[in-house]
């Protein structure tokens, strides 16, 4: 295994920082159309990520705790219950017990936001009141977004009215599955316009797309509706978040940027529950992207049980011993 060192000063937690938004493009369809994906490249180098870079004690530690900040504390149960947001939201605001952030000299951390379902969002901001970290709201008929649509535009403004500042909203899979860039571009931009002031996160659910080139050609067309991040999953389908996925989407992010000059973010969501693949993960992002998307701005982890994996590790890190995970609840 190659053995690499990060610049520890990318993984320590800070300041939060907020780009301009993606206002969005007209629609490019002979660009759309000449977005091709090399399933069996993308696969293969996928394949070799995890074994290219480790970091190993202090290092390691730094960059658990920058995972820590871009995390998407998420619950969505249909047993949700304003006493587990609540506990939820303190979770976030302390996401690691006191002594071992003071012996590894971190102060001020959090997770990136906390991320529930419309009905939870009120006592989520109330909970959260005196921070910096937003609620976000999953909305359009999720996880399946098949609602009608006026319901999904209503949807998004009762959140916002809420007071939820970020809003993960679903596409209709049918329209990148039948090819209908113009549908799926017109749908996203009513969507953006709905969310007003909150940032919109536009859920691709990856795993029902079919290809990796759909999901290129999808990542593209949200982009230029002016998507401010493009998230692979729900979290609810067979299959959710992977690395040639998130290659693929990371490029096309990498594209946008290159021929508008727009920073969109990106969020992998579903199946990253232990604390080496979130290390994967952000060396995939620095590698192809750069440093300045490992900001909570620009990169979130849609997440729950991650959380407690990490602070496992970094117990085990001050330590030297493991403690039961039943000892790390979220809520």
């Amino acid at each position: 295994m190659q053995t690499e060192t990060i610049d520890i000063a990318a993984a320590r937690q800070l300041p939060q920082v907020h780009l301009p938004r993606n206002d969005g493009m007209a629609l490019d369809l002979d660009w759309v159309a000449s977005v091709q994906a090399n399933t069996s490249a993308i696969e293969r180098r996928a394949a070799t990520l995890p074994g290219r870079r480790s970091v190993k004690k202090d290092w390691q530690a730094a960059w658990l705790c920058k995972a820590i900040s871009l995390i998407d504390l998420t619950t969505l149960a249909g047993d949700d219950t304003e006493g587990r947001v609540r506990r939820l939201c303190s979770k976030a605001r302390k996401p690691v017990s006191r002594d071992i952030l003071e012996k590894l000299g971190m102060t001020g951390l959090t997770v990136g936001a906390v991320c529930v379902y419309h009905d939870m969002v009120a006592p989520a901001v109330q909970a959260l009141q005196g921070t910096h970290i937003p609620v976000a709201a999953v909305s359009t008929g999720f996880p399946a977004g098949l609602s009608p649509f006026p319901l999904r535009i209503a949807e998004i403004g009762e959140s916002v009215r809420a007071g939820a500042r970020e809003i993960d909203i679903v596409i209709s899979r049918r329209l990148v599955l039948t090819g209908n860039w113009q549908g799926l571009y017109d749908e996203m931009r009513e969507m953006r316009a709905a969310c007003g002031d909150a940032h919109v996160k536009a859920i691709l659910a990856t795993g029902e797309l079919g290809t990796l080139r759909n999901v290129a050609r999808a990542s593209l067309v949200c982009m230029m509706a002016g998507a401010d991040f493009i998230k692979t999953s729900t979290g609810k389908e067979g299959v959710n978040a992977t690395l040639p996925v998130t290659l693929t989407m990371i490029r096309a992010i990498r594209d946008y940027h290159d021929r508008t000059g727009i920073k969109v973010g990106y969020k992998p969501a579903g199946g990253i529950s232990k604390a080496k693949d979130a290390l994967v993960y952000l060396s995939m992002i620095k590698d192809e992207l750069g440093d300045r998307w490992l900001q909570p701005d620009l990169f979130r982890f849609g997440a729950s049980s991650l959380l407690g994996d990490i602070e496992r590790q970094l117990e085990h890190h001050v330590t030297g011993s493991y403690s039961a995970a039943w000892r790390h609840a979220l809520a």
